[in-house]
């Protein structure tokens, strides 16, 4: 009888916390400002630093490096990548920009101010998207693995399983760091993990469906990919592949409900 009570009372109990508990739908967003973006771009990486924004762009024969002004979209700045190489996610890291390539396993190391490419490093897997914390650089390659490598050797210090509710989430793509957490773009998804760098748990989720109209889509390919944080005056930026617009939003915390 005492456990049948027990029982009871513990229904009881989980059946109120389910109530006052409920879950928490997805963080949405307000657009603050659209700035223009070259739509030929395939957004691979994106970056804002001291008022300018550096974009690397990705495909075989049409990748690049890229300093950009914001406000106009012109191309301040230029450093295509040999034939052979697909460009990926970018990072800075004290005066200079890192580029990662898809498949072929090397990073670009470039002077940021003259973009001369100083050095390179190599890697295994692939190279999808690049941060950094402060500390390390943090690579992503298209699976729930999230790697952190040493600045100065490109040497792996640990790596992560990201999760969310105990399960993987795979294809993280473009990354970027703010204010303590990793944000990761979904390979063809409209949504934003914001991740625990200490225990790479998902801490929410950001929606930006909709945020490019279905028109301005011109071709499958044209998916989310790019996030860029202006930390001087808390600008969050996100753009895409082959997108024509790079829009400036602002988070708008989910309501708790079903």
């Amino acid at each position: 009888m005492r456990f049948l009570f027990l029982r009871r009372a513990l229904f009881v109990v989980t059946l109120s916390i389910a109530i006052v508990m409920p879950i928490r739908a997805d963080d949405s967003y307000r657009v603050i400002h659209a700035y223009p973006h070259d739509s030929r771009a395939f957004t691979q990486g994106l970056i804002y630093l001291d008022g300018h924004l550096y974009e690397s762009t990705g495909l075989k024969g049409q990748s690049s490096l890229r300093m950009e002004n914001l406000e106009t979209g012109m191309i301040e700045q230029y450093a295509p990548l040999p034939a052979q190489y697909f460009g990926e996610g970018v990072a800075n890291w004290g005066s200079t920009l890192i580029q990662l390539t898809w498949q072929n396993g090397i990073a670009f190391v470039y002077d940021r101010f003259s973009f001369r490419v100083l050095r390179t490093f190599d890697y295994r897997g692939e190279g999808w998207g690049l941060t950094q914390d402060g500390k390390h650089l943090i690579l992503s390659d298209g699976t729930s693995t999230l790697r952190f490598l040493d600045p100065a050797t490109f040497r792996e210090v640990r790596r992560m399983t990201v999760r969310w509710k105990g399960a993987p989430v795979a294809k993280l793509n473009e990354l970027e760091y703010i204010r303590g957490e990793i944000y990761a773009n979904i390979w063809y998804s409209d949504r934003i993990a914001r991740i625990s760098p200490a225990t790479g748990n998902v801490l929410g989720w950001i929606d930006v469906s909709g945020l490019l109209s279905p028109h301005e889509r011109t071709n499958p390919d044209a998916v989310l990919n790019g996030i860029a944080y202006d930390a001087q005056h808390d600008r969050l930026l996100v753009t895409g592949k082959l997108w024509p617009k790079i829009f400036e939003i602002k988070i708008v915390p989910a309501k708790p409900g079903r």
